[in-house]
């Protein structure tokens, strides 16, 4: 279980605060206005960012104080952090061994991620040769092989047409459900929460609701949601 205990972060005049918990598996939607705090909650879950008050917890350990790297975490961001230079394989293969010396087991887990998510045969493809549903499809294949029990996603796919997203969100729950992990994903697209969360946390100056399910949320909406979803 996820839980971030009384946790609050100050940055000038903005504040965020969240106090909740997020069950195993769970697929959760982070959904809110543009600079409401969505991302900042994920930065604050992935250490890139150090609360002022409370802890992060996962499954009883408390990892406030460790590095993104040391945590049980993989990110996919918008861009999908793809190095250029190298093939698809590559990029995938940095999530097993960052310095890339791969043993055969090692290669035979980057086919197969590939292979997962569609991209046999493209291996060897750099990132400038691929499409961008191809592209994130290569980010997805590395959060496969780095088998983490969580998974960030911060709007990874929102430079995507709605046709693509609706296929790459429908994916990102395959991964998941392959490695059993807990996902959050920021987004600010309904049907892309309506695929893909069985709870939703609304984020609205500052303030993270706890996570609801999404007819819950809009049977009884916290204030500015309405006029965000236009219900």
């Amino acid at each position: 279980m996820l839980e971030l205990k009384d946790v609050s972060l100050t940055q000038g005049d903005f504040i965020l605060t969240a106090d909740f918990g997020i069950p195993e598996q769970a697929r959760v939607a982070v959904l809110g206005p543009s600079g409401a705090g969505k991302s900042t909650l994920l930065s604050v879950i992935g250490g890139f960012e150090t609360p002022d008050r409370g802890k992060v917890v996962w499954n009883g350990t408390d990892f406030g104080s460790k590095p993104p790297f040391a945590r049980p975490i993989s990110h996919l961001f918008q861009d999908n952090n793809l190095f250029g230079h190298m093939s698809a394989a590559q990029n995938v293969g940095l999530g097993i061994r960052p310095d890339l010396k791969l043993s055969p087991a090692d290669r035979t887990r980057v086919s197969v991620a590939l292979g997962a998510v569609g991209l046999t045969g493209l291996e060897t493809r750099r990132p400038a040769e691929l499409s961008g549903g191809q592209q994130s499809r290569v980010a997805l294949a590395r959060v496969l092989v780095q088998e983490k029990p969580l998974v960030l996603l911060d709007e990874p796919f929102s430079a995507l047409g709605p046709a693509m997203r609706r296929e790459m969100v429908d994916l990102a729950r395959q991964v998941g459900d392959r490695l059993g992990a807990t996902m959050l994903m920021v987004t600010h697209d309904i049907p892309d929460v309506e695929a893909f969360a069985d709870q939703v946390i609304w984020v609205e100056q500052g303030r993270c609701h706890p996570p609801r399910p999404w007819d819950a949320l809009l049977a009884d909406p916290p204030e500015g949601f309405r006029a965000y979803t236009g219900t």
